[in-house]
């Protein structure tokens, strides 16, 4: 038998949250991007063609969609929630590599974003 890694991903989703530590962030929101990438292994689904043998994404974007729409301060905050829900609902989650960008962060630079990435092996 081969050795295979796996994943399944979820690239460039896009949210209008209210995540931040001013004011006006919190009251008017603000555009994030978020990439997660979960280690799973899809071999059983490779060969059955059921949902049920693998991470179904629409339920992992459901799951970071509900943890995004809970205003925080923090970024790191908003993340720490995200991994903390993925390994507690998708047990057989071998990795998780997140990023999360606040588009267009108020910190008076002329940049593509600025945010928190995560990495973690089970």
């Amino acid at each position: 038998m081969r050795m295979m890694t796996s994943y399944i991903f979820l690239r460039d989703v896009r949210f209008h949250a209210f995540h931040g530590v001013l004011p006006q962030e919190t009251a008017v929101g603000a555009d994030f991007v978020l990439s997660l990438r979960l280690g799973y292994d899809v071999s059983a689904a490779m060969t059955s063609d059921d949902v049920s043998d693998t991470l179904n994404y629409a339920e992992a974007y459901q799951l970071v969609k509900r943890e995004m729409d809970i205003p925080s301060r923090l970024l790191e905050h908003v993340a720490g929630r995200i991994v903390n829900a993925i390994v507690e609902n998708f047990p057989a989650v071998t990795s998780i590599d997140m990023e999360l960008t606040k588009v267009n962060p108020p910190m008076g630079a002329d940049c593509g974003g600025a945010g928190v990435e995560i990495h973690i092996n089970k």
